[in-house]
């Protein structure tokens, strides 16, 4: 009982001691935080300023230190909640979600655009070859509209159909609900092939291009068929509310993808691992964008395409949404622009 008691006193003393050895400094450490917490860096001396990162390895060391030679649980706690505290001040963001929104929409987003303009052509070139592939296919040998085009669209929608049920497919629609169109088309296959695009880039951009020319042959295939109709442009119209959109949303993010894949592949004078890490995070910052553009195409489809029953109609909106996305892509600088391309550099 006795050799208990003392164990029990000589760790209180160490640990008395250990506290009082570097209590100053926490204290210091725990007042620069807490104003820094509350917004009143302007009124913290600079020396303090600049004492801070030193300060934080010292807590940090303590907390190393109280760990390994078990110190009193209260003196713990005490050290695991300021260490976490002053990493978010040293490490921590500088700015709120609304401010890193406002710098994504102010700039940040067309210059990650911008920095992958050579991506874009080789991706928009694949995706125009698609389309006249999956026309070609068809129109030599009619099966093979089955074998490219989902069954979901394959409905009335087939080879052989009459004019008048094909326009019925693209017209006289108005009446359908809204929410339900923007739920299936939010989860439909445009959608999972941009993600699929954007994520299969590491196996050097391959597959992510194979996935734009499947993608796009579809379109090139239904466009034979309508346009066997005489319905092109009712057809192209049908199409352009929300295909300039999300036609545009699929082109960036298989550019995005096959930005990753010619990093792998060609790095350059740096490391491939540091010309990934740089790729990625640029490509990251265009999927952001694409995810929101795809929610805009789901509106579009899910209302104005159901709304605006005439080809001219149609015509406006998706020219209009054309011009809005190439006007900020690649006429808009923002005040963040310059700022964001260094950050997707670094």
């Amino acid at each position: 009982m006795t050799a208990t008691l003392d164990a029990i006193e000589s760790a209180a003393l160490r640990s008395d001691r250990f506290r009082l050895e570097r209590e100053a400094d926490w204290q210091r450490l725990e007042a620069i935080v807490t104003r820094m917490e509350k917004g009143r860096i302007r009124g913290i001396p600079d020396e303090d300023l600049l004492a801070l990162p030193g300060l934080y390895r010292t807590v940090a060391s303590s907390l190393s230190i109280a760990r390994e030679t078990s110190l009193d649980a209260a003196t713990l706690a005490y050290l695991e909640a300021l260490v976490q505290r002053a990493w978010f001040v040293v490490y921590g963001p500088r700015t709120s979600l609304w401010e890193w929104f406002s710098g994504f929409l102010g700039g940040g987003w067309s210059a990650a655009v911008r920095a992958i303009w050579v991506d874009i052509l080789i991706a928009l070139t694949v995706m125009v070859a698609g389309t006249a592939v999956g026309w070609l296919l068809v129109s030599h040998d009619p099966e093979w509209y089955f074998a490219l085009v989902p069954k979901q669209f394959g409905d009335t929608r087939v080879p052989g159909a009459s004019a008048e049920v094909l326009k019925a497919t693209i017209f006289g629609n108005s009446g359908q609900s809204g929410m339900s169109v923007f739920a299936a088309q939010l989860f439909s296959n445009n959608a999972q092939v941009s993600i699929l695009a954007f994520a299969l880039g590491f196996a050097f951009g391959v597959p992510s291009l194979l996935l734009l020319v499947h993608n796009m042959a579809v379109l090139g295939a239904m466009l034979w068929l309508y346009s066997g109709a005489g319905l092109t442009l009712d057809f192209a119209g049908w199409i352009a509310v929300h295909g300039t959109t999300e036609i545009f949303a699929i082109l960036l993010a298989g550019a995005a993808g096959l930005h990753i894949g010619r990093s792998l592949a060609f790095p350059g004078r740096k490391p491939v691992l540091q010309a990934t890490a740089q790729a990625g995070r640029r490509a990251a910052l265009v999927m952001t964008g694409v995810v929101l553009m795809l929610v805009v195409a789901a509106l579009l489809e899910g209302f104005a395409r159901q709304l605006v029953d005439e080809t001219a109609g149609r015509f406006a909106i998706g020219g209009s949404m054309l011009a809005i996305w190439l006007g900020y892509f690649f006429a808009f600088r923002g005040n963040d622009g310059h700022a964001a391309s260094r950050d997707a550099s670094r």
